[in-house]
């Protein structure tokens, strides 16, 4: 594996590339300019295809990391045995490689509120590669807009998680609504539209790897930023 890892081009980490990689289980690297910095492999959940197009995904609209130039590595293996490939792997590219992502919370679910107030470790992937609030996105929505519906859009349209109180549920979006800008806007642009359109009290907070709406006025979380309070 390591001989065909070594002789193989590696390709960017792109949506139109990633289609091309069949839905098979594998192992694969990935590799930030020229350094390896992530060794995984697939599980019962995800093939190949499924888990990079995640880190396609994850990759973007952040700062300090250029989308162009992360690329990829895939082998299908169609028979795993006991053998932990994925540590071994790791084990031997980390004697010329950083292999910096792996263990640093690259790739991982939405912690939940309780970690909210968590500090950051300062080698972690949200710390080095903290979420740019100014890069812009294209909701499809304009003018007059519900607030649960607009905050729908944004949350399926960001690379990272927005969380927000109650799933949307909470009484303070009854009835509603917010006024879109035209065309492509940048995240805090559109959250602080959303922001000022709610009754007092609310607050969105940009954490190092994702944004939170809630009902409150906090100045505690660590590494982050108020973006908006109505």
């Amino acid at each position: 594996m390591i001989r065909a890892f070594d002789g193989m081009e590696g390709a960017r980490l792109s949506a139109d590339n990633v289609r091309k990689i069949p839905e098979a289980q594998g192992v694969y690297q990935l590799i930030a300019g020229d350094e390896i910095v992530y060794i995984g492999k697939t599980d019962s959940d995800a093939g190949l295809a499924k888990r990079l197009g995640r880190h396609s995904w994850t990759i973007q609209h952040r700062k300090n990391l250029k989308v162009s130039d992360v690329s990829f590595k895939a082998l299908r293996v169609f028979v795993f045995t006991a053998m932990d490939l994925e540590t071994q792997l790791i084990k031997h590219y980390k004697a010329r490689s950083s292999v910096g992502w792996n263990n640093s919370g690259f790739g991982s679910n939405d912690p939940g509120r309780n970690r909210d107030k968590t500090r950051v470790k300062a080698n972690s992937f949200d710390a080095l590669y903290p979420i740019d609030l100014d890069e812009k996105v294209t909701l499809g929505l304009s003018g007059a807009t519900s607030i649960v519906l607009a905050l729908k859009a944004l949350r399926e349209a960001l690379p990272y998680t927005l969380r927000y109180e109650e799933g949307g549920a909470h009484e303070d979006f009854d009835g509603k609504t917010v006024t879109l800008p035209k065309g492509p806007t940048s995240t805090r642009k559109l959250l602080t539209a959303v922001v000022s359109a709610l009754p007092k009290g609310w607050q969105a907070t940009a954490l190092a790897g994702r944004v939170i709406l809630y009902k409150e006025k906090e100045d505690g979380y660590p590494a982050s930023e108020v973006i908006a309070r109505s």
